[in-house]
């Protein structure tokens, strides 16, 4: 019996080997938009797929960031600008695309754009706090996907949609996790709804990676803290803050700096006949976020109260 689990095992992971290894045709006539282009995972993958051939729109936050983009690629990947938290920005990235795309229709859009601002226990926090992360990393994604959408239906293309293992675990407080928790969902709902005209739609969902929103969000900790209401900084206690900021840079530190395990899985997204609906990069996502967020929320708590510390009023 097992010997006849195992070759059915093997041979199921053979034809998913094969069938993925299988990429799409004329590639170099395909144009794929990428927002987030500054600097971390959207760079790498705009420089990526201009090195395939590929005809890359890359939308980036800052003039200085598409200007750098632009000298390091080769004349086919086009930039502009996009702050996609802005109706008129994305309206406009919008008409620039169609000017550049025209029949052909849009192959890929990647939704990368994203920040990770104030990180911190939910009672530090306001309103504010969360609204601006989700206005970027949920309500800006699906902004940009309303208006793209008729043009990549047209080319019976792909969504990628970059999530995060935050986004299967909630281990940190702050807009950050509620946002890709929400990507997730958008995607699921999107991929079903898109299937009878062909489009097909990814999630992709990192874990911890050094890229720069890691670094923003460690530098925006301590201005949150030092606005925290006396009362509530009582509760918690100046030992809780200096342990949550070890435990912050312990994370940092243990960050996998090999952002093509990200980029690799977004462009086999983009160029696989057969993309997968979901791409776990990175050892900490396959390992230890994706399998914790199929365990019973009882071990899911006790596993991730372990890494937190203990508050100075805590009963």
């Amino acid at each position: 019996m097992w010997f006849y689990l195992a070759v059915l095992l093997g041979l199921y992971f053979f034809r998913r080997w094969y069938r993925e290894r299988q990429t799409v045709e004329n590639l170099r006539e395909k144009y794929v938009f990428i927002t987030g282009c500054d600097s971390g995972f959207g760079n790498k993958l705009a420089r990526q797929l201009d090195a395939l051939g590929l005809r890359v729109l890359a939308a980036c936050f800052t003039a200085d960031g598409a200007e750098e983009l632009e000298r390091l690629s080769s004349d086919r990947l086009k930039t502009t600008i996009l702050d996609v938290s802005s109706k008129e920005s994305v309206v406009a990235a919008t008409e620039w695309v169609k000017g550049i795309v025209r029949s052909k229709g849009l192959w890929g859009l990647v939704n990368n754009a994203g920040i990770a601002s104030h990180i911190a226990p939910t009672e530090w926090l306001t309103k504010d706090d969360f609204a601006k992360v989700i206005g970027v990393n949920l309500l800006g994604l699906i902004d940009v996907t309303l208006h793209m959408l008729p043009l990549v239906r047209a080319a019976r293309g792909r969504v990628v949609n970059v999530a995060s293992s935050a986004g299967r675990v909630a281990c940190v407080g702050g807009g950050y996790c509620p946002s890709k928790y929400g990507v997730e969902a958008f995607s699921d709902s999107m991929r079903r709804e898109l299937l009878p005209f062909g489009v097909q739609v990814s999630i992709i969902e990192p874990g911890a990676f050094a890229n720069p929103i890691v670094k923003i969000a460690k530098e925006s900790l301590r201005s949150t803290w030092n606005r925290v209401p006396s009362d509530i900084k009582e509760t918690y206690g100046q030992k809780y803050f200096d342990n949550y900021c070890k435990s912050y840079e312990d994370f940092t530190k243990g960050a996998n700096k090999n952002l093509n395990l990200v980029t690799d899985c977004m462009e086999h997204a983009l160029t696989s006949r057969y993309p997968r609906t979901r791409y776990a990069a990175g050892w900490d996502a396959k390992f230890f976020y994706i399998p914790l967020s199929y365990m019973p929320t009882l071990v899911a708590d006790y596993v991730l109260a372990g890494f937190a510390p203990r508050p100075a009023q805590a009963v």
